[in-house]
């Protein structure tokens, strides 16, 4: 059973989200505040993280920093807004995915379920899977990219994102099939998601010395070199 963290200052909200998370399977635990919860995170395990942007204790992204400082765990942000601003910077940090309040419950069952199944295709790669490139390694055991020897500081999202693409380097692979793949979900209009991971993995990367190894096809997709 996976293990979910509802971080958000409403007491309504999370005991009405809570009982429809526990009857789809989820195990629940509830935090209204932020800086209990940061706590929590030290000490459990979570498969997931729900995360509100809006609290007044300590706003989402800053808790989402703090959280970021020291665990992978996949967060979801809860936006009230739902603006690009409010979007992208989550993003930025370190959110996995995001939702716009007020949302629908089976979207964020999906979303939730989304992350699940990448979980367990994660366990089943880190099984029979074995990838080294241009000097960065998959290390099979922890889930880990490494260079030099180096934890590359990738959220499981990008981490994903980064594996999907280095088994299939020289290829190119479509936005629609890396949103499905790595998203869960069909590519939107206007979702830059994707596009904000691809930018987060380079970033991490280029820190390490490693560049210019994703190349991005305008309006078709990704490819990760297999030569440079």
């Amino acid at each position: 059973m996976y293990q979910v963290l509802i971080i958000d200052d409403d007491v309504a909200l999370t005991q009405m989200l809570a009982e429809y998370l526990q009857q789809n399977g989820f195990a629940v635990d509830v935090q209204n505040s932020p800086l209990s919860a940061i706590a929590e995170v030290r000490e459990k395990s979570f498969d997931i993280v729900l995360l509100d942007v809006m609290m007044p204790e300590l706003d989402g992204f800053e808790t989402l920093k703090q959280i970021r400082a020291f665990s992978i765990v996949p967060v979801i942000m809860l936006t009230a807004k739902g603006e690009d601003y409010d979007r992208i910077l989550g993003l930025e940090l370190g959110a996995d995915d995001y939702l716009a309040k007020p949302f629908n419950h089976r979207e964020l069952l999906a979303r939730m379920k989304a992350l699940t199944r990448r979980l367990d295709d994660l366990s089943s790669f880190n099984q029979v899977q074995n990838l080294e490139f241009h000097g960065i390694k998959i290390e099979e055991s922890s889930q880990r990219a490494l260079i030099a020897n180096h934890t590359v500081d990738l959220t499981s999202t990008e981490f994903h994102l980064l594996v999907l693409l280095m088994k299939h380097a020289g290829h190119l692979l479509s936005k629609e099939k890396l949103s499905e793949e790595v998203l869960g979900r069909r590519l939107s209009a206007f979702d830059r998601s994707l596009d904000m991971h691809v930018s987060n993995v380079r970033k991490k990367l280029a820190q390490h010395g490693i560049e210019n190894v994703i190349k991005t096809t305008r309006g078709s997709g990704y490819i990760f070199m297999s030569e440079l």
